[in-house]
């Protein structure tokens, strides 16, 4: 199965995007205690959502602007299995906008932030495999 160049050029285009959020999230957690554990959760957020549009863009599938990973993730309703696989992914919405502006929220935590990244790196590699069995060829 095969998308169109054009489509497939877009759906490129996401995934790099994504990738830089995790490059930037190994980044900044090699800073140690002085990492800025707000930013790792906002970039492993926008690492997942991005994969997701990647996949949505892939199907010709429309989506508003939205951070919302939920609302994302049900209109990949078309991938079986694509939910069971990500049981914690909604754990990642609070970080679209927690993580990047003030607030009464409690300050994020190393383990937090850890977990923020298993999380979307999860969702990075089942949304890779996906996108590979439908034709768009990703270098590692």
């Amino acid at each position: 199965m095969s998308v169109p160049p054009e489509v497939e050029a877009i759906v490129v285009g996401w995934v790099l995007r994504a990738r830089n959020d995790l490059k930037a999230v190994e980044h900044l957690l090699t800073l140690a205690d002085d990492s800025p554990f707000d930013a790792v959760c906002f970039h492993a957020q926008q690492c997942a959502e991005k994969h997701l549009k990647a996949l949505l863009t892939s199907h010709a599938v429309a989506f508003e602007r939205t951070h919302n990973l939920r609302r994302l993730l049900d209109l990949c309703a078309m991938e079986a299995g694509l939910e069971a696989e990500l049981p914690d992914l909604e754990e990642l919405i609070p970080y679209a906008v927690e993580a990047r502006y003030p607030g009464t929220w409690e300050p994020v935590t190393r383990a937090e932030a850890e977990r923020a990244v298993v999380i979307a790196r999860r969702a990075a590699t089942a949304i890779w495999k996906r996108l590979e069995q439908r034709g768009i060829h990703l270098a590692p």
